[in-house]
């Protein structure tokens, strides 16, 4: 399942069958403590490694149902205006996050959360480093906007099975969008 701003998920509400929490280290609660069972298990493989060579990583933002996208989005909306929103944010029906494939990553600490500095703290930069390892790809690299539709989010990790994601790494394919040939989504149809 790939989802960019050009193939929302459908139905726009969809909710996963099988959402569960996984045994990690939480900084949030409630529906963002979630993922679907086979990425929350990856997870625990992927956070459990991290911390043997001494990287704490948190699961900062997991699932979010179509109403709470509604929520965040409009947030964006009405702080930054549509336009910066839409390279901010997902429009509802449009978010990996409603999926359960995808999560957003912390360090416990709270440095440069969410922000362009994330890159260079210990937990991103193991997680692009090693996230391949345990199925995960950072969705959304560094200058490929114009392919994924978004900036750079070095917190931002998505499932995709061990071999896809290892192949990936291996042949230097750094989007979804090249790696299954699908035409780039910069912007909404």
């Amino acid at each position: 399942m790939v989802v960019n701003k050009h193939r929302p998920l459908s139905p726009a509400a969809f909710i996963p069958p099988d959402l569960v929490q996984p045994a990690v280290r939480l900084a949030v609660s409630g529906e963002a403590a979630l993922l679907n069972s086979t990425t929350a298990a990856a997870a625990e493989r992927m956070f459990a490694a991290a911390a043997t060579a001494g990287v704490v990583m948190t699961l900062a933002s997991g699932y979010r149902s179509f109403v709470t996208q509604t929520s965040t989005y409009n947030g964006y909306v009405a702080t930054r205006g549509q336009a910066e929103a839409d390279t901010a944010s997902a429009r509802p029906g449009f978010s990996e996050h409603q999926t359960g494939w995808s999560f957003d990553i912390g360090d416990g600490g709270g440095a440069c959360s969410f922000q362009p500095c994330f890159a260079e703290q210990p937990a991103a930069v193991w997680a692009k480093a090693n996230a391949h390892r345990f199925g995960f790809i950072v969705r959304y690299p560094w200058m490929y906007h114009e392919t994924t539709g978004y900036y750079y989010e070095s917190w931002h990790l998505r499932f995709i099975g061990v071999e896809a994601a290892g192949d990936m790494a291996a042949r230097g394919v750094p989007t979804l969008e090249e790696y299954f040939g699908l035409e780039s989504a910069p912007a909404y149809l």
